[in-house]
């Protein structure tokens, strides 16, 4: 559902934000679109593919003047997390902090720190991320 669904939604509206001289379709990716957790792994590449797609339906859609953006986020406090015992944001400050970047037309929103440290290890060696994952998860 966060590939298929997420495209299909965005083949829907683009024709209606195309007519009306664009506008902005924000995909919900997450932190997890750049690293997998422990049992998590269909749903890391999921979340991958929705950020892939949103690069690509951005190159597509910039003609029509609409911004496709990829936000990607650790997790906030929904009844998805519910029982995870993380680190959580309040969905009203996701809602703000993606509504800023869109405002700022951004292409990817990255909401809290922890997405900002697993983007900035992307350049890195992908074993060197997995022993910084391992000491958080195991201190």
């Amino acid at each position: 559902m966060n590939f298929w669904g997420t495209l299909s939604m965005a083949r829907a509206f683009a024709p209606v934000l195309a007519a009306n001289g664009g506008g902005a379709i924000v995909n919900m990716a997450s932190s997890a679109s750049w690293f997998v957790f422990p049992g998590s792994s269909a749903y890391a590449v999921s979340k991958a593919a929705v950020w892939s797609m949103s690069q690509a339906l951005r190159q597509e859609m910039a003609g029509q003047g609409t911004l496709v953006t990829s936000v990607h986020l650790g997790a906030a406090d929904t009844d998805m997390m519910k029982g995870y015992d993380v680190p959580k944001m309040d969905p009203a400050d996701v809602a703000r902090i993606t509504l800023d970047g869109i405002e700022a037309d951004a292409v990817e929103v990255v909401v809290d720190e922890f997405t900002g440290m697993v983007k900035a290890s992307l350049s890195g060696d992908p074993r060197e991320f997995d022993k910084q994952l391992h000491r958080l998860l195991n201190p």
